[in-house]
């Protein structure tokens, strides 16, 4: 995998990212610096949205809880 084409996933994986989230910036970098890459940039929105996060992680949870305690309960 060369950097241009590294460049240009990161590039699209924005554009799809700014499609579902206007708040995520799509500008080009300056010049000789690379652009975040998304798992960065995925990252940064996380931590502006504690809240969300958190509530969805939770959520997470007490459903993965319910499901293996509900499938203890019909393989016992």
């Amino acid at each position: 995998m060369t950097t241009e084409t590294t460049s240009l996933e990161n590039q699209e994986n924005l554009e799809i990212a700014a499609e579902s989230n206007p708040d995520i910036e799509t500008s080009s970098p300056e010049p000789g610096k690379r652009p975040d890459s998304y798992v960065k940039l995925a990252m940064r929105n996380m931590v502006k949205k504690r809240g969300k996060s958190l509530q969805h992680f939770f959520l997470s949870t007490v459903g993965l809880l319910v499901l293996f305690v509900g499938l203890a309960y019909l393989t016992r």
